[in-house]
């Protein structure tokens, strides 16, 4: 078995709109079922996750609303850039996510997609959404420390 190390991994996307939008509980890192074009699309950058989530139906999870847009030198090969892509899970973690997702207010949203090795692999996260005023408490947190950090630079000068 090869041992994979750090340098192996590369980010191709990040949903910096999740972490925005939600509170992260738990993250689960799957893979993706993908077409030829469609692994060549993701070499050069080409996807997009921002309004995508996970559906879970009949033992088996989809990504809904992913966007890898068409291979410029494919053909007949290329697929919908939209279409749903199975995740590639255990059967007890997608009875276990179908568990969680019962409760209230819980979804399942994609946080990142990467290459692990030749391997694609997607980060998917058991989520509960923000109201707007936890958005406007995280954003004063972050103005509030980039203000300190901003006077101590200033302060060490």
């Amino acid at each position: 078995m090869k041992i994979l190390d750090k340098k192996s991994i590369k980010n191709i996307t990040v949903n910096k709109k999740a972490r925005h939008d939600y509170f992260i509980d738990e993250v689960i890192e799957a893979g993706i079922e993908l077409s030829g074009t469609e692994v060549k699309s993701l070499r050069k950058g080409a996807v997009n996750l921002k309004d995508s989530y996970v559906s879970l139906k009949t033992g088996e999870a989809f990504v809904k609303g992913m966007h890898i847009s068409p291979y410029e030198q494919g053909n007949i090969f290329n697929k919908d850039p939209l279409r749903d892509r199975k995740l590639l899970l255990h059967k007890r973690e997608i009875n276990r996510l179908i568990g969680t997702v019962k409760q209230q207010g819980v979804s399942i949203i994609p946080l990142s997609l990467y290459f692990k090795g030749s391997l694609v692999k997607i980060e998917i996260a058991i989520a509960r959404g923000k109201k707007n005023y936890d958005k406007r408490d995280d954003m004063a947190k972050k103005e509030a420390q980039r203000n300190m950090d901003r006077a101590m630079k200033e302060r060490n000068k």
